[in-house]
């Protein structure tokens, strides 16, 4: 067995967020659906992208963002993921590696551009995202690199990726690596509307190849086709040994050995930005699990995060998340 050189590796997209703030007309001009999130091709991922000069850009992708989360702990982490060889591909990589977190995937010589997702917040706080995903995508089995799943305790997948048949082969690969290694494996439902076009190959996955699962309300009412939550929660707990549900304002639900544990949100003055929550909470939780903490405490370091990241906006940590656990007399 290979010597532990990470806590956790993610397997996900790679995005780079292109934040701007505009007036509501700006959205009628380009014709952009408010406050919700549109899928686009390049050209117009183009147009948007020169309609915003003064955008802040930062890097984002679900899986990312846990990743970057944990390494704000403290932990070991790296990345796999896919860029293009252009500017935005160069954003995302130092980010990451500034950041202390290994990314080393070979950038996509030639098609589509890097991933990105040009948002646009209103003054009154809307955000309407328009997402490019250009190279995150084409993501192949060739692309896993052995030698970091199979160093990592745990692999991370992140659930967006499933929509390519390739990239879909990549995760099994992935966990077949891990598997053997004898690491773990966690994976992040993502989306409901996700949930809903792969139900049974992430049931498949849940039930064969998953040690810990995350999810939040709405996935896990989706995947089980329930609107009883206790009762997609009993479903849950047949189909995996540890999974982690949250519920917003509601904190979260724990499922491992026993009953579920409930676990309050930790309270938050003003929520500025959502995104990035369940994705923090990821990274607090899997932190906590990689150094044998108790699942409440998990759960806890998990609500610490989503309280941070969603009192600015950015999908990742401000304030470090290592000096947050210490004055929660978590860590030393």
């Amino acid at each position: 067995m290979a010597d532990i050189e990470f806590d956790v590796v993610g397997l996900g997209n790679a995005i780079v967020d292109m934040i701007a703030p505009v007036e509501d007309s700006f959205l009628e001009e380009y014709e952009i659906r408010k406050n919700g999130m549109t899928l686009i091709d390049e050209p117009r991922a183009d147009t948007l992208t020169n309609a915003a000069p003064d955008a802040r850009q930062l890097s984002g992708g679900s899986g990312a963002n846990t990743i970057a989360g944990l390494a704000s702990f403290g932990a070991r982490a790296g990345y796999i993921g896919k860029v293009s060889k252009d500017a935005l591909g160069d954003v995302f990589r130092k980010d990451m590696n500034d950041s202390g977190i290994p990314f080393t995937t070979p950038p996509l010589a030639e098609g589509p551009a890097t991933a990105r997702s040009i948002i646009f917040v209103t003054p009154d706080g809307a955000r309407s995202m328009n997402t490019f995903l250009g190279a995150s995508v084409l993501f192949s089995p060739e692309d896993v690199q052995e030698d970091m799943v199979s160093k990592a305790a745990i692999l991370y997948l992140e659930g967006y990726l499933f929509d390519q048949e390739a990239a879909k082969a990549a995760f099994v690969h992935a966990s077949e690596i891990a598997k053997a290694a004898g690491r773990q494996v966690s994976l992040t439902l993502s989306d409901s509307f996700c949930v809903e076009r792969h139900r049974e190959s992430f049931l498949h996955l849940i039930r064969n190849h998953v040690d810990i699962l995350f999810a939040n309300e709405d996935e896990l009412l989706s995947l089980y086709e329930t609107d009883d939550f206790d009762a997609a929660v009993e479903k849950l707990r047949e189909d995996t040994a540890l999974a982690a549900v949250t519920r917003s304002e509601k904190g979260s639900v724990v499922i491992g050995d026993g009953e579920p544990i409930h676990v309050a949100a930790e309270p938050v003055k003003d929520v500025i930005d959502t995104t990035g929550a369940g994705d923090q909470y990821a990274a607090g939780f899997l932190f906590g699990v990689s150094k044998g903490l108790p699942l409440q405490i998990c759960a806890k370091l998990g609500h610490i995060a989503a309280a941070e990241v969603i009192s600015h906006y950015g999908p990742r940590p401000e304030t470090p998340y290592a000096e947050l656990a210490k004055k929660a007399a978590i860590l030393a």
